[in-house]
C-alpha cells in the first residue's frame, strides 16, 4: 500500500468519521430493547419469547446478510452500500416508531437490520484498504470504542429518554439522522485511496463466477472456522445478554429499580468500548492473537458462573462484575483479524463477513431461545402493568444457555492460528 500524502491522510481520517458515526447509530439500534424492553412488552403486551423475537429479528436480517455485504464491499465498495443502508434504515426506524402492532414493529426492525447490517464490515474495508496493516486490530478497536457510545446511549439515557419523552419519537427522530449519515457517506467516503497501486485495488466489477470462486476459498478454509466458532460463543452470547436480557434479569430477579439496572447495562458497554482497544492494542503490541483471545474468552467464560449461582452481591461489586464483563467480552473482536490474516488480503470484506456472521446468528438464535426457555417455566405471575413476572430461576434457566455459549467460544479460542499480527496466507500449489 503507498504511503498517502497529506490529503490523502485528510480524506481517510474523513471517510472513517462519518462511517464510524454510522456505526455509532447501528450500535444504538443493535441494543436499543434493552433500554426499552419494559416499554416495549406493556405497548405490544408481550410474552417473554415475542419479545426475544422482536430483538432477534434485528440479528435474523444482519446474519444473513453478512456474506452478501462481504461480497458486496469487496466488488461494488463501501460507499454505494451505506448510502442504501441509510436509506433503508431510516425507513425501519421510522416503521418501528409509528408500528401501532407486534407486526408492524417487526417489520420496522427487520429494516433496521437490513440499513444497518452493511455498517461494520464496510468500515472494516476501509480500514484494510486505507490504512497500514499492522494498525488494522488497533483501528478497530478505537473505532469499537466510539462505535459503542451508541451502546451506552441505548443504556441508562434511551431508558431515561422513553420515560420522559416516550420511545416512539426517538425512533422517528433517529429515521431522520440514518438519512443524513447516509447521504454524508456518499458525498465524504472513497471506496479505495487514488494512488493505490493497480493490483491492489480493482475497480468495482460483480462478476458472478469469481465472487463465488472467492466466497468458497475463504469458506474452504479450515483456519477461518475457529475464529467464526469464537465469534459464535462469545459474541452471541453478549449480544443477546446486553442486547435484551440483561435489563430484566436485573430488575426481576435481582429486584433494581429500572435505573440502576439500566446503569449496569451502560457500565458493560463502556467496559466493552475500553476493551476493544485495550485487547486490540495489547495484541498488536505483543505481536501475538492467540494468547490474549485465550485468556480474555475464558475470563469472560467464568464471570457467568457468578449470575447463574444466584449469590446477591453488593451493588458495587455488581457494577464492577459488569464493567469486566465488558472488558472480557471484547475478545471475540480479534477474531476479525484473526480471519482476516489467514485470508487473500483482497477477500478482507469476505472474511471478516463471514467471521462475524458467526456471533449474530448466536444472538439471533438465543435472543427467542432464552425467553421460549423462560416462558416454560413462567408460573403465572404478573407485573402491575399486566406484563408477565418471571422468577430469579426463570432468568437461571434461560442464561445457562448463554453461559454455554460463551463457554464453547473461550474453548474454541483454543484452535485460533496464531498469525503475528501479520498476513499470513499463501496461494496453494
Amino acid at each position: 500500500m503507498i504511503v498517502p500524502d497529506s490529503q490523502q491522510r485528510r480524506r481517510r481520517v474523513l471517510g472513517l468519521s462519518v462511517i464510524v458515526a454510522a456505526y455509532v447509530l447501528s450500535f444504538f439500534q443493535r441494543f436499543a430493547p434493552a433500554g426499552i424492553a419494559p416499554d416495549l412488552m406493556a405497548a405490544f403486551n408481550t410474552t417473554a419469547s415475542s419479545l426475544g423475537v422482536l430483538a432477534a429479528t434485528y440479528f435474523y436480517v444482519y446474519t444473513v446478510m453478512q456474506v452478501p455485504t462481504g461480497i458486496l464491499v469487496d466488488t461494488l465498495g463501501p460507499r454505494r452500500i451505506l448510502l442504501a443502508g441509510g436509506v433503508v434504515g431510516a425507513a425501519g426506524s421510522l416503521l418501528f416508531g409509528m408500528a401501532p402492532t407486534l407486526e408492524m414493529a417487526l417489520a420496522g426492525r427487520t429494516l433496521i437490520g437490513l440499513g444497518v447490517s452493511v455498517t461494520f464490515i464496510a468500515m472494516l474495508k476501509i480500514i484494510a484498504v486505507w490504512f497500514e496493516e499492522k494498525r488494522f486490530a488497533t483501528l478497530v478497536g478505537i473505532s469499537m470504542l466510539i462505535g459503542n457510545l451508541g451502546s451506552v446511549l441505548a443504556g441508562a439515557p434511551l431508558s431515561w429518554l422513553a420515560q420522559t419523552a416516550g420511545w416512539r419519537g426517538v425512533f422517528v427522530g433517529l429515521a431522520g439522522i440514518s438519512l443524513l449519515l447516509g447521504a454524508a457517506c456518499w458525498l465524504l467516503v472513497r471506496d479505495r485511496p487514488e494512488n493505490a497501486p493497480a493490483g491492489g485495488a480493482h475497480k468495482a466489477h460483480f462478476d458472478r463466477t469469481v465472487v463465488l470462486s472467492n466466497l468458497l476459498s475463504v469458506v474452504k478454509n479450515r483456519d477461518i472456522w475457529p475464529a467464526v466458532a469464537v465469534n459464535f460463543g462469545i459474541c452471541g452470547s453478549f449480544f443477546a445478554f446486553a442486547g435484551l436480557w440483561a435489563t430484566p434479569f436485573l430488575t426481576q430477579a435481582h429486584g433494581m429499580p429500572r435505573d440502576v439496572a439500566a446503569n449496569h447495562v451502560s457500565l458493560y458497554f463502556v467496559g466493552f468500548a475500553l476493551g476493544c482497544v485495550f485487547i486490540g492494542a495489547l495484541s498488536d503490541r505483543l505481536g501475538k492473537r492467540k494468547p490474549v483471545l485465550v485468556a480474555s474468552s475464558h475470563l469472560f467464560a467464568a464471570i457467568w458462573l457468578v449470575w447463574l449461582s444466584g449469590v446477591t452481591v453488593p451493588l458495587a461489586a455488581s457494577y464492577a462484575l459488569f464493567v469486566l464483563m465488558g472488558l472480557s467480552t471484547a475478545s471475540f473482536t480479534l477474531t476479525w483479524a484473526c480471519a482476516k490474516e489467514v485470508n487473500p488480503p483482497l477477500l478482507s470484506g469476505m472474511s471478516t463477513s463471514v467471521t462475524n456472521m458467526g456471533g449474530f446468528l448466536a444472538a439471533a438464535i438465543f435472543q427467542p431461545l432464552v425467553g421460549w426457555v423462560m416462558d416454560w417455566r413462567w408460573q403465572g405471575g404478573l407485573t402491575s402493568a399486566g406484563a408477565r413476572l418471571y422468577s430469579a430461576d426463570d432468568y437461571h434457566a434461560g442464561l445457562l444457555l448463554l453461559a454455554a455459549a460463551a463457554t464453547f467460544g473461550a474453548l474454541a479460542s483454543w484452535r485460533i492460528r496464531e498469525t503475528g499480527c501479520r498476513n499470513i496466507w499463501k496461494p496453494r500449489g
